[in-house]
């Protein structure tokens, strides 16, 4: 799972920095209302800070059930709530709206395994 969830992290941090690379130069004549052009920003920055959490579940040490919860839920936080807020920056369905929210539960719980790995972590 170490060896994993540090790939996932690393790749997503990659494809965060490329989208907000995409959405800065290739999209913004699409991306011309200011409100759009947040959303993006949003969910890219949402996006590599959950990538680098990820990075962080596989840099600590052993494995739990806890870090295994949080690498589940980052992963899910970040297809869920970046992954909605970019396509809804792109004018795709407005249904994918309420879709968001579940996603920034996801990290909150993501957040709060981890804390309980590192809570119940010997060292």
């Amino acid at each position: 799972m170490q060896r994993s969830s540090g790939i996932i992290g690393c790749l997503a941090a990659f494809i965060a920095i490329a989208l907000g690379a995409f959405g800065a130069h290739a999209l913004k004549d699409v991306l011309t209302a200011s409100d759009t052009l947040e959303v993006w920003r949003t969910a890219v920055n949402y996006h590599m800070w959950h990538a680098l959490a990820l990075v962080a579940c596989a840099l600590f040490p052993g494995s739990s059930r806890a870090k295994a919860t949080a690498t589940t839920l980052f992963i899910a936080g970040i297809l869920l709530f970046s992954g909605s807020l970019y396509w809804l920056a792109l004018e795709g369905p407005r249904w994918l709206g309420p879709i968001t929210p579940l996603g920034g539960l996801s990290f909150m719980g993501g957040w709060i395994a981890l804390g309980t790995a590192f809570f119940k972590s010997r060292n």
